[in-house]
């Protein structure tokens, strides 16, 4: 059990951490102007998919390996900036919506989870985060090291999901309105292209450092 000291001052830094946009964010608020609050929602459920993956992988050490070895590092972050930037041409290459046209077919929310899960799960500044972050709130005298990992790993997740959510009800909210407004269609889906294809590059630019 980490001490309850350093984790009354984990939990504030991670707020401050999480209430900076960052990736995730901006890939949640693109897809809740597209396709509302549902969809706003499923893509923080999806992201944080990944992060349990990121936060069992810190506690056993992977992360460690992924930043060390130069070969794991570059798989992940290629793998994943090709994945976004593959989202974003796929979005821009959709058809500009006809004035009387009705209202294009939505995803698919479990497409809209997946495609959370793996942005996440192949961001390799995720994992860097959990093997910088948490263990500067650890405390090797109380207890197993990886128990502690995943009480503070799932405390973040938690606290994520909560502002996370308030980010997707907030652009979902607008996004009802802004969608009645056809000129608006054109503009999100060019920002939604935008932004994956932006997500893409800066994963394809992390640093090992």
């Amino acid at each position: 059990m980490p001490d309850m000291t350093l984790w009354g001052l984990f939990m504030v830094a991670s707020v401050v951490l999480l209430l900076t946009p960052g990736p995730a964010v901006l890939y949640i608020v693109a897809r809740s102007i597209q396709q509302g609050r549902a969809a706003g929602f499923v893509s923080v459920l999806g992201i944080h998919l990944g992060t349990i993956v990121h936060i069992t992988a810190a506690a056993v050490g992977l992360s460690a390996l992924l930043v060390s070895s130069a070969l794991a590092f570059a798989v992940v972050k290629y793998l994943g900036a090709a994945y976004l930037i593959w989202i974003g041409i796929r979005t821009f290459m959709a058809r500009d919506p006809h004035p009387d046209a009705p209202a294009p077919a939505k995803a698919p929310l479990r497409r809209i989870f997946r495609d959370g899960f793996l942005v996440n799960l192949f961001n390799p500044k995720t994992a860097i985060f959990f093997l910088a972050f948490l263990p500067q709130f650890v405390d090797p005298a109380r207890g197993a090291v990886h128990w502690q990992i995943l009480i503070l790993g799932f405390t973040f997740m938690g606290l994520g999901m909560m502002s996370d959510g308030m980010f997707a009800l907030a652009a979902g909210t607008a996004g009802d309105f802004l969608r009645r407004n056809r000129r608006f269609l054109r503009f999100q889906r060019w920002f939604a292209g935008t932004s994956f294809i932006g997500l893409g590059i800066t994963a394809a630019l992390a640093s090992r450092k």
